[in-house]
């Protein structure tokens, strides 16, 4: 059973020129327990597909169709103050900047202390008591004392720490993290994954991981959706979308990535750039930078075909 679902999403933009389609068509599902990476370039749509979930779409951005269900409820036509409810008890959301998270007035355990109270039937003693918990368990030391600072006070990877806190402070069942270690050291971001895949399998909570760092994907997740162009381009079990890639843009992303263990002068890349969403090409929106295309690509977009253990947008992937 699937804690979220998401499908045949659609997200668009009106303007003067015309409505752009920014999401088309995005389908997939999380299990509770599972994490799921959400990776492509940036414009892909990661982060557009992270707030349509979490009801935080900017204006004149609109969900134009398609379903979004939460343990089987719909919530994508929810009004502002029914999502505002579900919004921290049913899903937490971790941001890529600590700082826009935190509200520097304010203390770190008072913050933690009202996302309690407001979302579960506790008094202020038991708030505090669970506040302390949670500071104790993203791995924040001496939380007793911890609690009583503001945000300045802490430093980036701490801050981050207190806002995973604050995402699982009413003990949700789905954490949208968008980018949620980009802005820290590496060996910083090592301990916040591992913190969250941690804390997620002990409350069997589900995860959409937003990400362009395949290397974060591989040490995390259970299956990995590759976004090009407001589109799926491939979904699967991560070791499998790795070693195997299906789609010729996944396998461009994979080797992207550094081999260390091969001594070479240039790193291998994706010729051409994303299109823009006003200028996205007919047939596959890959087909412009695609090595392996034929002249189905130029025509006809492709939708999700099984691809061995994936399932790819790709004409090649028939008959596989």
């Amino acid at each position: 059973m699937s804690l979220l679902s998401v499908k045949n999403l659609v997200v668009e933009f009106p303007t003067r020129h015309g409505t752009l389609r920014a999401l088309d068509d995005i389908s997939f599902d999380i299990a509770p327990g599972e994490i799921l990476g959400v990776v492509g370039e940036s414009g892909a749509g990661k982060s557009l597909t992270g707030a349509s979930i979490i009801g935080l779409l900017e204006p004149p951005g609109r969900i134009a169709s398609g379903q979004i269900l939460l343990e089987g409820q719909r919530i994508d036509n929810l009004n502002h103050d029914e999502m505002r409810h579900i919004r921290g008890r049913k899903i937490g959301a971790i941001f890529q900047d600590p700082l826009t998270s935190l509200n520097p007035l304010y203390s770190v355990g008072r913050q933690l202390m009202e996302t309690i109270q407001a979302h579960l039937p506790v008094d202020q003693a038991e708030a505090r008591r669970r506040a302390i918990d949670l500071l104790k368990s993203t791995g924040i030391p001496a939380a007793e004392e911890r609690i009583e600072h503001y945000p300045h006070q802490f430093s980036g990877g701490m801050r981050q720490r207190v806002v995973i806190a604050l995402a699982l402070a009413a003990e949700p069942k789905l954490i949208v993290a968008d980018e949620p270690t980009t802005a820290l050291d590496v060996s910083i971001q090592a301990q916040i994954i591992s913190l969250l895949k941690n804390l997620c399998k002990e409350r069997g909570a589900a995860v959409m991981l937003i990400t362009h760092d395949m290397g974060v994907i591989a040490e995390t997740c259970d299956r990995v959706a590759v976004l090009y162009a407001g589109r799926v381009a491939e979904i699967g079990p991560v070791h499998e979308v790795i070693n195997r890639p299906a789609h010729p843009y996944t396998a461009g992303l994979m080797a992207s990535i550094p081999d260390m263990s091969v001594d070479r002068e240039h790193l291998a890349q994706i010729d051409g750039a994303m299109p823009r969403l006003n200028a996205i090409p007919q047939g596959c929106a890959f087909n412009p930078r695609c090595t392996k295309t034929f002249d189905r690509c130029k025509v006809d977009r492709p939708d999700l075909i099984q691809a061995g253990a994936t399932r790819a947008a790709c004409w090649l992937a028939e008959g596989k």
